[in-house]
């Protein structure tokens, strides 16, 4: 038996297409969190395959919440 509670399961998300499913932040604030993610904690959300980066989707709200908490 497999207990899915504690393994979660996020959407990984192309940068591209991160507009499509949210509104917020626009692609090129996007781009800029990834371009300075060692710096600013957000490598903990990007997720690179074959080329692309890819959101991971929870991570980017735990993120968010996190860099809320900070300020």
């Amino acid at each position: 038996m497999v207990d899915n509670s504690t393994s979660s399961h996020s959407r990984l998300i192309p940068l591209t297409d991160w507009p499509k499913h949210h509104p917020w932040p626009p692609l090129g604030g996007l781009r800029h969190l990834v371009f300075y993610a060692k710096t600013n904690g957000f490598d903990q959300v990007i997720r690179r395959a074959s080329g692309r980066v890819l959101i991971d989707e929870a991570a980017f709200f735990q993120w968010v919440e996190q860099n809320n908490k900070n300020s």
